[in-house]
C-alpha cells in the first residue's frame, strides 16, 4: 500500500474514532470500560490468580 494511501486511512480511522467519541460518549466509556477490563482478566489469567 502507498504510503499517502495509509495517511489518507489513518486519517479516516482518527477521524471516525473522534466522532464517535464526540456523539456516543457514554457508549465509548464503556467500550473503554470493557477492554480495560478484559486486558485486567489476561494479566490475571497470566499471573495465575
Amino acid at each position: 500500500m502507498p504510503e499517502w494511501a495509509k495517511k489518507i486511512l489513518w486519517t479516516l480511522v482518527i477521524a471516525f474514532i473522534i466522532y464517535y467519541i464526540a456523539t456516543q460518549p457514554e457508549e465509548f466509556a464503556a467500550g473503554v470500560k470493557s477492554v480495560v477490563e478484559a486486558i485486567g482478566r489476561l494479566f490475571s489469567a497470566l499471573a495465575g490468580n
